[in-house]
């Protein structure tokens, strides 16, 4: 990531249970009404990056 000098860098995930859970999901979000009431927002949405992963490895503890 490439942040200028007056940036922040934010970095979040979610983990889901399974792909439909999280398929039905983004639909919920895709139909919500409040997001066409959504502000501007406050960063470039262009820079933001976002994706799907698969572990590829797991250790129990």
């Amino acid at each position: 990531m490439k942040a200028k000098d007056d940036e922040t860098v934010v970095f979040s995930w979610i983990e889901w249970p399974d792909k439909a859970t999280c398929e039905a999901a983004a639909r919920k979000m895709e139909s919500d009404a409040r997001w066409s009431d959504m502000p501007e927002m406050c960063f470039d949405g262009q820079r933001m990056m976002w994706a799907g992963f698969e572990p590829v490895f797991e250790s129990a503890g």
